[in-house]
C-alpha cells in the first residue's frame, strides 16, 4: 500500500472577487434592459405608465396623473371603496412614421394604473377634470361613523 501525501489547501477553490462583481453587472444590465425602451422607442417589458401624485385633506383625497397627448374620452376612471383606476391608451401618430422617423421615446400603448387608498371613498361623488394633459381626480372620503363606546359586563 502507497502512501500518497495530501495538500490541505489543494481542494480550496481559488475565489475571483471581480468575477463576481462581472457577474453581477451582467444581471444588472440584463435587468435594465427589460424595462428600458430599445432602439425603435417600444418598451419590451413595461407599458406606459402614467406618474401619478396623491395628497389629501381632511374630507378628500387629491389625486394627479400626468397621461399628456390623450383626449378627455380615451381615458376611464373606475371607482371603488378603496381603490381608484385609471384606464386608457395613447395612440401614435402615423404622419411621423411616414416623414421617416429616426428616435422616439415617446411612449405609446395602452395604460392601467390602480392606486389604493389610505381609507374608504364615497364613489359617487368623485369629480374629474383634464386639461393641460393631467388628470385630477377628487375623492371625496367617507364620513366616519362616531365610534361609540360599550360597557360589557363580565360575570
Amino acid at each position: 500500500m502507497a502512501i500518497i501525501r495530501k495538500s490541505p489547501l489543494s481542494e480550496l477553490a481559488h475565489w475571483e472577487p471581480f468575477r463576481e462583481v462581472e457577474r453581477l453587472q451582467s444581471e444588472m444590465n440584463r435587468l435594465f434592459e427589460q424595462f428600458m425602451p430599445t432602439g425603435n422607442g417600444h418598451l419590451t417589458s413595461v407599458d406606459f405608465m402614467p406618474s401619478a401624485e396623491i395628497d389629501e385633506s381632511p374630507s378628500e383625497f387629491h389625486l394627479k396623473l400626468e397621461v399628456p397627448g390623450m383626449e378627455a374620452d380615451d381615458i376611464e376612471v373606475e371607482v371603488t371603496d378603496n381603490r381608484v383606476t385609471v384606464k386608457g391608451e395613447r395612440k401614435s401618430e402615423s404622419k411621423t412614421e411616414e416623414e421617416g422617423l429616426i428616435r422616439s421615446e415617446f411612449h405609446y400603448g395602452k395604460f392601467e394604473r390602480s392606486m389604493a387608498q389610505p381609507g374608504k371613498v364615497e364613489a359617487e361623488g368623485v369629480k374629474a377634470e383634464y386639461k393641460n394633459g393631467v388628470l385630477n381626480l377628487t375623492v371625496p372620503k367617507v364620513a366616519e361613523a362616531e365610534k361609540k363606546s360599550v360597557k360589557v359586563s363580565v360575570s
